[in-house]
């Protein structure tokens, strides 16, 4: 069988003569036209809280006030360039904000340039004066923090830890010299010292700078990973997690216990530490992170908070900075929290998590003895993100709802209300969007699969439609029952809404391997590289769409980016009688490949066991079965997944026969950088279902 690959050319003057749409009643380009919120932070001192808003691709950093909190730009970027504005940090006085423009390098030490910029793109770092909103350029690098006393501005550069001096000449210089590569900044409370973190690959060290005396010292160094240093109040000491090492860990496959995670307490002058708290052995022995700042923290009362799946759920715990104390739990129940932050008086920690609602996102507030748990939003919303102004004490944090894109918000007559409620597009298809449902089915091995459905709005009685299953990336992610948290995800929730209107039923799969519904369903038996048992859930998200009454069964295709790509491509491999077509951005086709990419150190020649665990796990292991016609989308500067993925399975596909198109986005990384190249994406796998499953 011979054929010739349709090429989608990477062109707006190509794009822009794709098929017209025969249904629906907007357009991908207003469903995608909703400002999206990241990085909300609020001023040390008064009643401010910054954010970010990708307008389109356009970034730009926003402002609002007390009282009336009514926000507004205040930078004036132009353009959808790719360049990401991100570590947004207020001055002590609240009357600056130093911030990230640029994304990080490649290891090549190539900066993301999907625009094709010709001087090349930068990482740079940036100073906002908020009174006239004018920015100035610091220096290249990362990681921008204020010293409390507002003084200097310490950063990393090329992986050592730079200081500018704010007041005067404003000049910059290397503060020291240090193997390994530093990060974690974090100034102690009299602006004299400055605690880092020194990787260096098996094992970190938590180091401390001193100003005064030009000292340089690390504290207990060991064999472990050493890491999230925080400092106490009063400034003497420094917490800090230990990891121990394990060589014989790789990422995709299931780790429900390990050595021991462990809480530390240093002395910030000597250097000398003492272990306070051990993780049990088995389960909870391995750390899961949470969506912070930090991920630990030493509030009021000489009290250290730390995340912890003690009981089999991410959730939060407080100890006395003593050995010995036994830790509280300040979210008890069966849900997983996730976002966190702690008050500006160090009394309480508000979260977001799914407790009562596993499918919804809202924040809890508890005070750090657990004496006083309570929830703070309510109702059919999500929220995430709480950040507490340090003036009034107002709560903000990010919302959105199944119909309503996410927006920046505060805490008004006890429900969300918008900061920028002006920024929302006039076109934007509010009344048009459906709210999901939730379902759960039975994977094809009877285990519980969550998902929300999406309905075409105006769908008929009797009459059966094509259907799709989303899988989303991660794999530790939760799709909820509203626009997504993640930026990358939040596109594909508007992807999925403009596919029902266009007269799809649309199933996203929360299948196993996922956060959001407990340790053991993330670390699922047998998963990814070792067996890939989520399979079981992608056959019975078929089997459930195929036995709906209002699904056409010979009509079912599967879309998914990452490791949802990797499940579009398991599912049209190895069940070629169930799927129809699908759509496959930046798969994994071979997991030998991708481990090694994470882990360049792996050989597979010296673990021939487990690499052929792992590749029998790959689609590419069934490629002799695979017939469906795949749209292949793919950005050749991705850090997560080679670009020799989708390269590797072009070729296969080829030597069998089986039809593809691709769509090739050059220097674009894995998540697009570029709004247009969302679109385009969108636009295209719509336009080849359309074809495939509607001819």
């Amino acid at each position: 069988m011979s054929f010739m690959p349709r090429v989608l050319i990477l062109f707006l003057l190509a794009l822009s003569q794709l098929p017209a749409l025969a249904q629906g009643s907007f357009s991908i380009e207003a469903v995608m036209s909703a400002p999206f919120p990241t990085d909300l932070v609020a001023a040390p001192v008064g009643d401010q809280v910054a954010w970010v808003y990708n307008v389109e691709g356009e970034r730009n950093i926003w402002l609002a006030e007390g009282p009336d909190f009514k926000g507004r730009q205040l930078t004036a970027w132009k353009g959808d360039d790719g360049q990401e504005i991100t570590s947004l940090s207020f001055s002590p006085d609240g009357k600056k904000i130093v911030y990230v423009r640029g994304a990080a390098p490649n290891r090549r030490g190539e900066i993301p340039n999907p625009d094709l910029i010709p001087d090349g793109a930068k990482q740079e770092i940036w100073l906002l004066t908020i009174a006239d909103g004018k920015s100035s350029r610091l220096d290249a690098g990362r990681e921008p923090v204020f010293s409390p006393d507002g003084k200097r501005l310490a950063y990393v550069k090329g992986g050592q830890v730079w200081v500018r001096e704010m007041i005067g000449e404003q000049s910059s210089r290397q503060a020291f010299t240090i193997r390994g590569s530093a990060g974690s900044l974090r100034w102690s409370p009299l602006s004299t010292q400055l605690a880092f973190v020194s990787s260096r690959g098996d094992h970190a060290f938590v180091g401390v700078y001193d100003f005064d005396s030009s000292a340089l010292r690390y504290l207990n160094p060991s064999v472990d990973k050493d890491n999230h240093p925080a400092w106490s109040p009063d400034g003497r000491s420094i917490a800090f997690l230990r990891f121990p090492n394990r060589r014989s860990n790789l990422p995709f496959e299931p780790r429900r216990e390990g050595y021991p995670f462990s809480l530390w307490v240093a002395d910030a002058r000597s250097g000398s530490a003492q272990e306070i708290w051990r993780a049990n052995t088995g389960r909870g022995s391995v750390f899961k992170e949470i969506a912070a700042a930090n991920q630990i923290f030493w509030g009021a009362g000489n009290r250290i908070v730390f995340p912890w799946e003690g009981a089999g759920w991410t959730q939060l715990y407080s100890v006395a900075a003593k050995p010995g104390a036994v830790p509280v739990n300040l979210s008890p129940g069966e849900h997983e929290v996730q976002y966190v932050h702690l008050s500006p008086d160090g009394k309480n920690m508000y979260y977001s998590c799914n407790r009562d609602d596993i499918d919804r996102q809202h924040i809890w507030k508890a005070s750090l003895d657990g004496s006083s748990i309570s929830q703070v939003t309510r109702g059919k919303g999500i929220e995430w993100l709480p950040v507490v102004t340090a003036g009034s004490g107002q709560v903000t944090f990010l919302a959105a709802t199944g119909t309503h894109p996410a927006y920046a918000a505060m805490l008004k007559n006890n429900a969300p209300a918008a900061l920028a409620p002006d920024a929302m597009p006039a076109d934007f298809p509010l009344g048009k969007l459906v709210e999901p449902e939730q379902v759960i089915f039975s994977a094809a091995d009877g285990m519980r699969i969550h998902g929300q459905l999406f309905l075409p709005k105006n769908r008929k009685a009797g009459q059966k439609y094509p259907a799709l299953l989303f899988f989303h990336g991660g794999s530790r992610r939760q799709m909820l029952l509203g626009f997504h948290h993640r930026s990358y995800y939040h596109h594909s929730y508007a992807m999925n809404q403009w596919l029902a209107d266009q007269g799809y039923v649309v199933l996203s799969v929360n299948y196993r391997s996922g956060i959001g519904y407990g340790m053991e369903f993330r670390e699922a038996l047998n998963y990814g590289a070792t067996g890939a048992s989520e399979f079981n859930d992608v056959l019975g998200a078929g089997l459930y769409l195929k036995n709906r009454p209002d699904v056409d069964p010979g009509k079912i295709g599967l879309w998914g980016g990452s490791y949802g790509g990797y499940l579009t491509a398991m599912g049209l491999a190895k069940a070629p009688d169930l799927f129809a077509a699908g759509v496959d951005i930046h798969g994994v086709h071979d997991w030998n490949v991708v481990i090694k990419n994470f882990v360049p150190d792996y050989n597979p020649e010296a673990r021939p066991d487990f690499a052929k665990l792992a590749f029998d796990a790959s689609p590419l292991a069934y490629i002799k079965d695979w017939r469906a016609p795949v749209l292949l989308i793919h950005g050749d500067d991705d850090r997560n997944v080679p670009f020799s993925e989708t390269v590797d399975l072009a070729e296969s596909l080829r030597a069998q026969g089986v039809e593809f198109e691709q769509l090739i986005f050059p220097d674009e990384v894995h998540s697009f950088l570029l709004h247009r190249n969302w679109v385009a994406a969108f636009r295209a796998s719509l336009d080849f279902f359309n074809r495939k499953l509607q001819p």
